[in-house]
């Protein structure tokens, strides 16, 4: 609990500093000691989950209390076998090759300059997000790897569970060798995620992970570089030509499977020509499984007890078992919905026909484009990068998953024999 007592006694802005210096340190140690450290804090987790538990069981103590809906209760949720995840994902980071160093290009100019574009850490990062736990560690082990000093701010939901995460990684990885303030856990409230957003010079980034609001609250305020892990409004898009039993089966996982993650799909497209025969049946298997159904004229008219879709919903993040569906008559049609009405997250489209992919691959401006396959795999771990701190919808250096090499910043190192330019 020492990351609680340090947060309540030392201001945000001490934090930061202490953060800022041990950041440079941290950018020079050396890639054994991080991989340790990472591999320490997974044992501790391992080790202490009766402690992890119990906080958490307050947290959800606290949030059937206050009304906290399904979705929620699920984010903020840990168990035996979502800790042993946590700290699986700690080692899985660990085993990554080391982006700090990395040469991305490099020759010799013409005048024998000898040039090396290299990755290095950001520097100081602050991870703000909600309700789930997992994300402290998460975070912590992206931003250590990555040789960047990390400010966690967790939401209030899950207090109890980031202090007591947030204490065992921080003593595992000063424990390892990593230096002292290279991982805090920020407390308070507004002010103090205000005073968070506007330390420039001293925090390099922050990253929001959730919801509109928390968006919008940073951005209101922010004065340091933001990326935003925002929100997923995803989509599905069964073509003329498409498999409908694979179709089925890709929106069954995609609404399903864990409908209250930002790469869970919130609404189905589908071509008139195939409607009539996918529908019924896709509709009952997303009805079995809980699914509320809100559709349009055409919807409805093949399944009338589906409910009528509002314009609202087209644009809507449920983050539930509920899912707005339209029928259109092509795929330039499904391209223009995606791109008015999504988030720029992760889109999918079933199909057999490859210039249909290539159309939709090209005319949708997402960070993640699926052909064939659930938007459900739109996940750092899933792309072989460990774990991510969140999905970036942005056009930044950072677009989709943010892992290791998205937490690093380049510098140009140049060797000379004594050139001067004329």
């Amino acid at each position: 609990m020492a990351a609680t007592v340090a947060s309540s006694t030392v201001s945000v802005t001490e934090l930061a500093r202490a953060a800022k210096a041990a950041a440079r340190r941290l950018a020079a140690v050396p890639s054994a000691t991080k991989d340790a450290a990472l591999v320490a804090i997974a044992d501790a987790l391992e080790a202490r989950l009766p402690e992890i538990l119990e906080a958490n069981a307050r947290d959800l103590s606290a949030g059937r209390e206050s009304g906290l809906s399904a979705a929620l209760m699920d984010r903020l949720t840990l168990d035996a076998g979502r800790v042993r995840g946590i700290a699986d994902g700690a080692r899985a980071i660990a085993a990554l090759p080391d982006p700090v160093g990395e040469v991305v290009d490099g020759g010799r100019l013409p005048n024998g300059l000898d040039f090396r574009k290299v990755r290095v850490p950001l520097g100081v990062i602050a991870v703000v997000y909600e309700a789930r736990p997992n994300v402290t560690i998460d975070a912590a082990a992206l931003c250590l790897k990555s040789g960047n000093a990390v400010l966690l701010r967790g939401s209030s939901s899950a207090a109890h569970s980031n202090a007591v995460l947030a204490g065992i990684a921080r003593e595992a990885a000063e424990g390892a060798g990593l230096p002292a303030g290279s991982l805090a856990l920020v407390g308070g409230g507004r002010e103090s995620l205000t005073e968070l957003a506007q330390l420039e010079g001293i925090v390099d980034l922050i990253i929001p992970r959730g919801g509109e609001g928390l968006k919008k609250a940073i951005s209101a305020v922010a004065r340091v570089p933001v990326i935003y892990a925002a929100a997923g409004n995803c989509h599905v898009f069964v073509d003329a030509t498409a498999d409908l039993g694979m179709a089925e089966r890709i929106i069954v996982n995609a609404k399903v499977q864990r409908p209250g993650v930002c790469n869970a799909a919130e609404t189905l497209l589908v071509h008139s020509s195939v409607a009539a025969d996918f529908l019924p049946s896709a509709l009952a298997a997303l009805r079995e499984r809980g699914v509320e159904l809100r559709g349009d004229d055409r919807v409805r008219s093949i399944d009338s007890s589906v409910a009528v879709a509002s314009e609202s919903d087209w644009a809507e993040e449920f983050l539930a078992l509920i899912l707005a569906v339209r029928v259109v008559d092509s795929v330039d049609e499904a391209i223009e919905h995606v791109n008015r009405y999504g988030t720029g997250h992760s889109e999918a489209i079933v199909t057999n026909d490859r210039a249909a992919a290539r159309a939709f691959q090209l005319g949708i401006d997402s960070a993640c484009i699926y052909v064939n396959a659930s938007t459900r795999f739109t996940d750092g771990g899933e792309f072989g990068m460990g774990a991510e701190i969140g999905n970036s919808t942005q056009k930044l250096h950072a677009r989709g998953p943010i892992g290791l090499r998205e937490l690093c910043s380049t510098r140009y190192l140049v060797d000379g024999e004594g050139q001067i330019r004329a």
